[in-house]
């Protein structure tokens, strides 16, 4: 026993004049691990109980990220306290740390920044449809650096969060699903035009998943070059562009 006391109180080495031996080595991961188990315990209930509650998704993602910095924080602190250890002994270390990541890290600080607004203020959330440049998805997951989407042919894509932040990002679902469309028709010179209204009219109202309100209408677009132009406008609830796309498909079908 005297033995085993003996080699824990070996001094391995000193930081600021605080001597650091076995046992003080040996209890500080025992703590950072308990520690962690207990934090990701606890942060699991906390999920489990707003997802109970019909808290957002993206809510819900932010708050994890809140409470796993906070229990990283707290641990450090914890672990460093345990073996005597100031922050202060640490500035030089966090100065030059600092100075390198504000002339080599720039666009990683402006990305976790980014990420860090997009969660916080909520102008793209995980479920929403997004429209950005060419390309359209649905958001899976907004990350620190980065937001992933899945794209509507099924491909992955990480976009870099201060682009989401700095250009134009169409949000189809930001308030609602509620979004207009419509479905061009074009009819031969001569057809009576006012049946060729009631009919378009008819084939939208009667579709399922048109919405009543706001009503549908059929505009007399044009006079083409061998058709007369027809549009009809109507809303629908759509998450997606392939919802959107299959609701105009079944209505050319209808007015076929």
């Amino acid at each position: 026993m005297d033995q085993i006391t003996a080699f824990l109180s070996q001094v391995v080495f000193t930081i600021s004049g605080n001597e650091l031996t076995v046992g003080d080595l040996l209890i500080v991961p025992t703590v950072l691990l308990v520690g962690w188990l207990v934090a990701g315990l606890l942060i699991g209930g906390l999920t489990s109980l707003l997802a109970r509650r019909d808290v957002g998704a993206d809510v819900i993602h932010l708050i994890r990220r809140i409470a796993w910095i906070i229990a990283i924080a707290v641990l450090a602190v914890t672990a460093l306290e345990l073996i005597g250890v100031p922050l202060t002994a640490f500035a030089f270390v966090s100065g030059a740390v600092a100075i390198g990541v504000g002339f080599g890290a720039q666009n990683i600080i402006n990305n976790f920044i980014s990420g860090w607004i997009l969660m916080w203020e909520r102008p793209i959330r995980i479920g929403d449809f997004l429209e950005v440049g060419d390309a359209t998805g649905t958001v899976e997951t907004i990350n620190t650096r980065s937001t992933r989407i899945r794209r509507v042919d099924g491909v992955h894509m990480l976009i870099p969060n201060s682009t989401l932040l700095e250009n134009t990002v169409t949000n189809w679902t930001l308030v609602d699903d509620i979004v207009r469309t419509k479905v061009s028709v074009g009819v031969a010179y001569g057809s009576p035009v006012r049946d060729v209204e009631r009919l378009i009219h008819q084939a939208v109202t009667e579709h399922e998943a048109v919405l009543a309100e706001p009503p549908p209408s059929v505009i007399f677009e044009d006079f083409g070059d061998n058709a007369l132009a027809f549009d009809a406008y109507f809303w629908v609830c759509a998450t997606s562009e392939r919802g959107l796309r299959g609701v105009r498909s079944d209505l050319r079908f209808r007015i076929t």
